[in-house]
């Protein structure tokens, strides 16, 4: 921390995936509390009209677009209206800015796979880390909290689910679930928009059906992954690596109101829920203040309003990408990473029109059952898995188009 830091009593924010949804809320958090944050930099892809009006606003030091053209085009926006905004683009940037001495905090938003370097980069680095990007924790794992360890950076989770967790379990759950008490984590799902639609409709399904969730306001792909249930899966294997549990030791609820949003079963009977309204901006408030509270903006939630609270355990046929999911936690070494990149490739696949909706499980099986589950020893053998995964649902999804 700089010394101006300590003058102003500020936390200095790099956002990694500031254009969406989850950058856009940790922005406006920061925004409602001006006297504790400032931005550092800011990170996206190539959006940059969303940009653009983030700069006008938080004024960075830094900005990294993964684009070139994207990042030239932008420079050259800025400079016209004489804002002295440093602009780049590319890894090596984002690992640098990410990286940055003056960095207090780092958000890891970016999506997918892409978000993995600069957010291990940060951890690397001893930042406090706000994980938004399960991708980087389910494709590394051990690496991953290795790595968290040896630095000493603060890993903060932001999924509404595994932050509920954290603020269920007791401060030295890190000994140990067990010596702490705990008998069970309890997963919570909204089961997503296709929940009570039968099965045989699900070959029928658009993009714009699969991304209208009925209770958050989420990007595409991450809304896709709600609708097949891979995105629990994916935080099931991400509530393993992050609280030391063993598989068995979570379960998926399906909870359709998502207003609880996990909880932690203890020994003695005890259930500790962590209950609040569908909004991103409470975990992304409560990891910001961490152990202090601040406003978020949500509002307050009324019981009477919602009136019930429903809870039933998950179909396995409906839902194949979370048993997916599961069986990839169990077989552990590459095999979520290689779970992660074949569902990259067919959600994008399923986007781009080219994948029927029901085939996206399809994809990931037949990857994983074709390669075989290596050792995760070090960060090279995983992204060598996540290559051959892709590269082989890639062939998969074009075997399917041709099938009726």
């Amino acid at each position: 921390m700089t010394a101006s830091c300590f003058q102003s009593g500020r936390q200095r924010v790099c956002v990694l995936g500031s254009t969406g949804s989850i950058g856009k809320s940790t922005l406006d958090v920061i925004a409602r509390n001006p006297d504790l944050y400032s931005v550092h930099s800011l990170i996206a892809g190539r959006n940059t009209e969303v940009m653009r009006e983030q700069a006008r606003q938080f004024q960075p030091q830094y900005i990294v677009m993964a684009d070139e053209q994207a990042a030239r085009d932008l420079r050259t926006d800025l400079q016209s209206e004489g804002l002295s905004i440093t602009v780049e683009s590319g890894l090596d940037a984002m690992n640098q800015v990410a990286t940055d001495g003056e960095v207090d905090v780092v958000m890891a938003a970016i999506v997918g796979a892409a978000g993995l370097s600069p957010t291990m980069a940060a951890v690397r680095a001893g930042k406090k880390v706000l994980l938004a990007n399960k991708e980087a924790l389910v494709m590394t794992g051990a690496l991953f909290m290795d790595a968290v360890k040896a630095s000493g950076s603060v890993l903060l989770p932001i999924d509404s689910e595994h932050n509920a967790i954290f603020q269920c379990l007791p401060a030295d759950h890190h000994l140990g679930l067990e010596r702490a008490g705990v008998r069970r984590i309890l997963l919570t799902a909204s089961g997503g928009p296709f929940r009570q639609s039968p099965v045989e409709s699900f070959s029928a399904v658009t993009p714009e059906q699969a991304c209208a969730h009925p209770n958050w306001s989420m990007g595409r792909k991450i809304s896709v992954d709600s609708a097949t249930m891979m995105n629990k899966g994916l935080e099931f294997i991400e509530a393993c690596w992050l609280f030391d549990a063993r598989p068995e030791q979570v379960e998926v609820v399906i909870h359709p109101q998502s207003i609880i949003h996990s909880m932690v079963d203890y020994v003695d009977g005890s259930v500790l829920a962590q209950m609040g309204n569908p909004d991103m901006r409470t975990p992304i408030a409560h990891a910001l203040a961490w152990p202090r509270r601040i406003p978020s903006g949500v509002s307050p939630l009324s019981l009477a309003e919602i009136a019930r609270l429903d809870f039933y355990a998950p179909d396995m046929m409906r839902y194949r990408c979370l048993r997916l999911a599961q069986e990839a936690a169990h077989s552990g070494g590459t095999a979520a990473a290689m779970l992660n990149a074949a569902n990259e490739i067919a959600v994008d696949a399923f986007l781009d029109r080219k994948l029927r909706f029901d085939r996206i499980p399809e994809v990931i099986d037949a990857t994983l059952q074709t390669l075989p589950v290596l050792s995760a020893g070090s960060l090279d053998q995983v992204l060598e898995a996540d290559r051959e995964a892709r590269h082989l649902a890639q062939k998969q999804v074009i075997q399917m188009q041709g099938v009726a």
